[in-house]
């Protein structure tokens, strides 16, 4: 356990990816800060998540400008070409209504990074810039005092804090804590998550069936013969599925993936997370600002919730560091106003879209499904059109914090 921390510039409460990203890029934009990370798992220990993310080039650009892409680049797959279809489960023939190849200018859709080695490299890359790990721990109460919060740690330790960030997902306690209420509401859906081994090459090639129960994505991963799934259905057949006898896994399957990349197999453990849509009425309160899931949890059916918390945690980055290098205080209200302002409405598009897709997509309304599918052919066949979608996939649209568009802070 590393040292007794009293007085810190910046806490981030969450391990992940997103709160690991925001204490990286604080740390290494304005060196001498102190900057601590408090969470229960070390961030060592992530191969438990079977989770697989497509890094969009926004995403891709912040990893490099942050130092840790060239670490990754052996484990991530470039997604060459995507097919979306719009298909009953058991209907014969499933049209492909729009396809997404690699752009023009040779650079790949995104590129498939399983969560361990994602996690593993932003980690060590936190640690060399300084930043204190104070895990396994949790935090148990905030309370506001001059000039900062106290913070209580389940350990017993006390630190005071000029600025907490909440990184601790969906169910943040600090938000609670905090007062901040949120919109949210079930989809009655859980997301499937496994890798699979095919015998089969992928070359590349990432598909999105919606079919009636939800979409299902089947994604490349490093090495060509292995892919990772992301299979949304009703909580309670997700639950039997995940839970039951492997082979009836496996039927149901091959169903949704047919014989294109040949025998299957699962590898490892699956898992079943609840889908819903939640997102924070507000992203700050007192010296504490929201980021990632804390903030927003949307549905993976755009594969956007990584590079939404990407953009969060550079754009927290940004203007906490200015304050820190112009001798201010990162905590006070018109640093963390600039940050809602930066956030809210680019969060607020991405859930409405999400939010939208599903539901357009996840039922079997004969009327609608027409509709629907003469839309995705007519983007097809519209090249503007088309890259506008392919635009807004890679993080575009809108004003950039630095990091995401690869510039140092």
């Amino acid at each position: 356990m590393s040292e007794t921390v009293d007085r810190v510039d910046v806490l981030v409460a969450g391990g992940g990816y997103v709160g690991l990203s925001a204490a990286l890029a604080i740390a290494a934009s304005v060196p001498g800060a102190r900057v601590a990370l408090v969470d229960p798992r070390p961030w060592r220990d992530a191969s438990g998540d079977l989770r697989a993310f497509a890094v969009a080039a926004a995403g891709r650009r912040m990893l490099a400008a942050l130092g840790v892409w060239d670490k990754l680049a052996d484990e991530a797959e470039p997604v060459r070409e995507m097919i979306v279809t719009d298909s009953r489960l058991d209907d014969l023939i499933r049209p492909v209504f729009l396809t997404f190849e690699r752009q023009e200018e040779g650079d790949p859709l995104a590129h498939m990074l399983p969560n361990g080695p994602l996690v593993a490299a932003l980690g060590a890359a936190a640690e060399a810039a300084g930043v204190r790990f104070l895990s396994p721990d949790s935090v148990l109460v905030t309370e506001p005092v001059p000039g900062g919060r106290r913070v209580t740690l389940a350990s017993g330790r006390t630190l005071v804090v000029s600025l907490v960030v909440a990184a601790d997902g969906a169910r943040s306690r600090l938000r609670t804590e905090a007062g901040i209420g949120v919109n949210s509401w079930s989809y009655g859906q859980s997301g499937i998550v496994a890798t699979i081994e095919h015998d089969r090459p992928h070359e590349g090639r990432a598909e999105e069936h919606f079919l009636p129960a939800g979409p299902f994505a089947v994604l490349p991963l490093k090495g060509g013969y292995r892919s990772s799934l992301v299979w949304s259905e009703r909580t309670d057949i997700a639950d039997r599925l995940v839970a039951g006898a492997p082979f009836l896994f496996d039927a149901e399957l091959l169903r949704r993936i047919g014989h294109r990349l040949g025998e299957l197999r699962v590898i490892g453990r699956r898992q079943a997370f609840p889908l819903g849509l939640t997102l924070a009425r507000r992203f700050t309160a007192e010296r504490l600002a929201l980021i990632g899931d804390a903030a927003h949890a949307i549905h993976p059916i755009a594969g956007q919730g990584l590079n939404l918390g990407f953009k969060d945690a550079a754009a927290l980055a940004e203007v906490v560091a200015i304050a820190l290098r112009a001798g201010r205080d990162p905590g006070t209200a018109d640093v963390l106003d600039e940050y809602q302002r930066w956030r809210g409405f680019d969060t607020l598009r991405m859930a409405a879209m999400t939010d939208g897709l599903n539901r357009l997509f996840s039922n079997d309304f004969v009327p609608l499904r027409l509709v629907r599918d003469f839309g995705l052919g007519l983007v097809d066949r519209l090249p503007p059109i088309k890259r506008i979608f392919a635009d807004a996939a890679a993080g575009a649209p809108g004003p950039s914090p630095r990091l995401v568009a690869g510039e140092p802070i």
